[in-house]
């Protein structure tokens, strides 16, 4: 089956001849053409998509792109929330230890000038750790005479604390 020929070009073939065809051809590149069938709708629909494709994906691009910024702007904005309150903390420990070293070094003071058995009684209230560092703190002499006046469970108990503060680094027992 051939395909239909524009009559311009049958004309040129009949009566010019090759060398004149191939002339017509080069001067109207339309003329040998064959005439496109015409498009259904899902053609001229692809068509558009395939037309506006790049378009597309650049404003889905710019779009993903102002997401990352606006992301990135809360990011920002945590971590300087977070360097901020930071700050803050180690202010707040700052002054926590200095208390804590100044509290310590009175309430050392305060047990240095009690009776031992009014000073047994006090610690055997207090958290065991607290007792501890706070025998340890005090005199050799003192802080016996503190625990020969304390329940001897309790001083037992203060012993073993600050017998494992001495010596960190040694094994615990097996047993």
């Amino acid at each position: 089956m051939s395909a239909p020929v524009h009559p311009a070009l049958a004309r040129a073939r009949r009566s010019l001849g090759p060398a004149a065809v191939l002339a017509l051809a080069l001067l109207a590149p339309g003329a040998l053409a064959q005439q496109a069938p015409p498009q259904t709708m899902e053609d001229e629909i692809r068509a558009f998509c395939g037309n506006i494709a790049d378009a597309a994906r650049d404003q889905r691009y710019l779009l993903q792109k102002r997401e990352l910024e606006a992301l990135q702007a809360g990011v920002d904005e945590r971590i300087k929330q977070l360097d901020e309150r930071s700050v803050q903390y180690r202010d707040w420990l700052k002054k926590r230890e200095e208390f804590m070293r100044v509290a310590e070094s009175q309430l050392v003071d305060i047990y240095k000038n009690m009776k031992s058995d009014a000073a047994a009684q006090q610690l055997e209230i207090v958290r065991p750790e607290v007792a501890a560092a706070i025998i340890m703190k005090l005199s050799p002499r003192l802080a016996s005479a503190i625990l020969n006046e304390m329940d001897s469970k309790k001083a037992a108990g203060l012993a073993g604390i600050i017998a494992s503060a001495a010596a960190p680094d040694q094994p615990e027992d097996p047993s």
